[in-house]
């Protein structure tokens, strides 16, 4: 059975779907891989290195875990840190897209397995979503615009299609790529399914409840009628449900970048109509594999390859199906 198949046998959530893996190949056992991840602070962080110790656990390898706290010197002393311990592999999540390109060059040349995971490599705004830099084995990511597109369509079915609908944005926070994709994969959706739509308000969060009930309360003073509220996580639309209440809104709530344990809460009480799932400890376990699959052969080890999974759409029906991070 190939790689692919055996993680969707073992993972009940999800169908992997991933391009170029070694069928067949023998896991190397008795390895020491690396991670660093740009905030455990994060949960979904937290799960993501839970994912990928586990992975290499099962395995019979060793995990060393470093938190870089947003911080690319961090970052790069880290790298080095783990080159300098002969790990057999690296994973990581970038702080910084196109700094850090450097640092995989240098892991490259070194001749140890370097995987991407969660954050894209070179510059995010010229590249495709899918898009692996030459030098990584693999990214390992959720596939951002698609996700978008998940969650445009679940809006163009609950959407009046007889007039032209207000739609507000809540946004990530500047600069990161996912910003882009997430909206970009939502428009495209709304207009394939025949939506006149005027967005009435965009604005910026920093990823937080606080900053969504804030962008939403001013949203909803600017336009009392708002028909829908797309937010590009789940954590800012926790806070964007406060703001729908306390306006006494019939605004529609839709988010992507689900599957926290309090968004899972907020779909099953109807503060939430729907998200898209986003499972960081399985983008942990998928980082882990590519890595081990290259050390087994690395002269055979494949480069630029991307692995991501499917996106589902979360409601009160098929939340729990979701893990929860």
């Amino acid at each position: 059975m190939n790689f692919a198949k055996n993680v969707a046998a073992r993972l009940a959530a999800g169908v992997v779907v991933s391009t170029g893996f070694m069928a067949g190949t023998a896991i190397a056992e008795g390895k020491t891989f690396g991670l660093i991840v740009n905030n455990m602070a994060f949960p979904y962080n937290v799960v993501l290195a839970d994912g990928f110790t586990a992975a290499a656990e099962a395995a019979g390898d060793k995990a060393v875990v470093l938190d870089s706290k947003m911080a690319m010197d961090t970052q790069a002393n880290q790298i080095d840190d783990l080159l300098n311990q002969k790990v057999d592999g690296i994973a990581f999540m970038a702080n910084d897209s196109v700094a850090v390109m450097a640092l995989v060059d240098k892991v490259a040349e070194a001749k140890v397995p370097i995987v991407a995971a969660a954050v894209p490599v070179g510059d995010p705004n010229e590249n495709p979503v899918d898009y692996a830099y030459p030098n990584l084995n693999a990214l390992v990511s959720t596939q951002d615009v698609i996700a978008g597109q998940v969650a445009g369509q679940y809006a163009a079915g609950v959407l009046p299609k007889d007039r032209e609908v207000k739609i507000a944005v809540v946004e990530g926070a500047p600069g990161f790529a996912v910003v882009r994709q997430r909206q970009e994969g939502f428009e495209a959706a709304l207009k394939e399914g025949g939506i006149n739509y005027a967005i009435v308000s965009s604005q910026p969060s920093d990823w937080t409840p606080d900053s969504g009930e804030v962008i939403c309360q001013n949203a909803l003073t600017a336009n009392p009628d708002i028909d829908l509220i797309f937010s590009h996580a789940d954590d800012m639309a926790l806070g964007c449900a406060k703001a729908i209440a306390s306006a006494g809104s019939s605004a529609k709530l839709i988010a992507t970048g689900g599957g926290s344990a309090l968004g899972a809460v907020a779909i099953q009480e109807g503060e939430i109509e729907a998200s898209v799932c986003s499972q960081p400890g399985l983008i942990g376990e998928l980082s882990a594999k590519v890595l081990q699959e290259a050390a087994a052969d690395p002269a055979n080890a494949k480069k630029g390859q991307y692995v991501t999974y499917d996106m589902v759409a979360l409601t009160k029906e098929n939340v729990d199906s979701c893990p929860k991070w």
